[in-house]
């Protein structure tokens, strides 16, 4: 099986099946100004404005069935060799190959060109699970909170293959799965997923101007994504490619931003980890629903912003059906059951 996909050189996607997603805060006259109030009327209040967040806009209006988004400080990076990253190339190879969620295996991705299944991994498991998202990763300046920024003003991560107390982040040459049950902190930096798969679930929230937390976007988004994969039965992968984040944010005004989140997040992190979905959501807005309930339950005891969050989260679906399939005619993948 492993060996099949490893001498498989996926197809590049074409044109019209990708869209490409950046946000940006720079001057774009060409651009339409009100598209987002234009297409969504009242249900524009579930997207954020003068955010990073109001990139899931893109996703939401796109019709192909991947999406990349990509910051725009973002650059082509290089490998140790020093040859360019085709970023889209690798995304669409870890879309297109399986995961393996349910049993890790130590040679990271089975699926890639010189790796395997270890000894030891049940047979049983080697077809993988669908691949939903692809997380890539970033050289030069690191995803770092405001808190670390501060105490490590001057750290990047490097292209050097060898140890350096300087260099202590490394180019790593891998993608693995992330196992069912565990979070992880996505970043919209350099993101990949199938958007037909899970694309209702990439909403990246209301954060921002007028809400009382930012740069929390794309780890809430992550931690709904993770949790319905893990329900569904699909798989994420994180890792290669890199790409090359050329500047980094000012570490104060960051931490205006961050400061309630950094207090939210304990209690979020846990309700996502201890959340359960009822085996009736076999859709992705079945499940996205119930999620949305369960915030405004749980998380809206923390702070009232989490009673408004879970709100924009049913206009996002209510919205999303509008613009994309009819209801009762999703065209996600079936939840696969173990």
């Amino acid at each position: 099986m492993s060996q099949l996909y490893s001498s498989m050189k996926p197809t590049p996607v074409l044109k019209d099946e990708l869209d490409i997603v950046i946000p940006t805060i720079r001057n774009l006259d060409f651009l339409e100004m009100n598209d987002i109030n234009r297409i969504l009327g009242p249900k524009s209040s579930c997207i954020s404005f003068k955010d990073s967040a109001c990139r899931c806009f893109g996703y939401m209006v796109s019709k192909k069935k991947y999406i990349y988004t990509i910051d725009d400080d973002c650059f082509v990076a290089k490998d140790p060799s020093g040859k360019e990253i085709n970023a889209l190339e690798q995304h669409i190879k870890n879309l297109l190959s399986p995961s393996t969620p349910h049993f890790f295996n130590t040679l990271y991705d089975p699926y890639s060109d010189g790796a395997d299944f270890v000894r030891g991994y049940p047979f049983s498991m080697r077809e993988g699970a669908i691949t939903a998202v692809s997380h890539g990763l970033w050289l030069n300046v690191p995803d770092y909170d405001a808190p670390t920024q501060l105490v490590k003003p001057l750290e990047r991560n490097s292209r050097k293959v060898y140890l350096s107390i300087q260099l202590p982040i490394l180019y790593v040459d891998a993608v693995m799965t992330i196992p069912k049950g565990t979070l992880f902190p996505m970043c919209g930096m350099n993101l990949a997923y199938d958007r037909e798969l899970i694309g209702p679930a990439m909403y990246f929230g209301l954060m921002g101007d007028g809400q009382p937390i930012g740069r929390y976007d794309d780890m809430w988004a992550g931690w709904c994504v993770k949790v319905i994969c893990d329900h569904m039965g699909w798989g994420v992968k994180t890792g290669l490619p890199y790409i090359w984040h050329s500047k980094a944010s000012n570490p104060f005004v960051n931490l205006r931003k961050e400061y309630n989140g950094i207090f939210w997040q304990e209690e979020a992190i846990s309700f996502f980890q201890s959340v359960t979905l009822p085996k009736e959501c076999d859709s992705v807005q079945q499940c996205y629903i119930e999620l949305a309930k369960l915030v405004n339950e749980k998380l809206g005891k923390v702070d009232p912003y989490f009673i408004k969050l879970a709100d924009g989260m049913v206009t996002w679906i209510e919205a999303w059906e509008e613009l994309n399939a009819p209801k009762g005619t999703e065209t996600n993948a079936p939840r696969v059951t173990e």
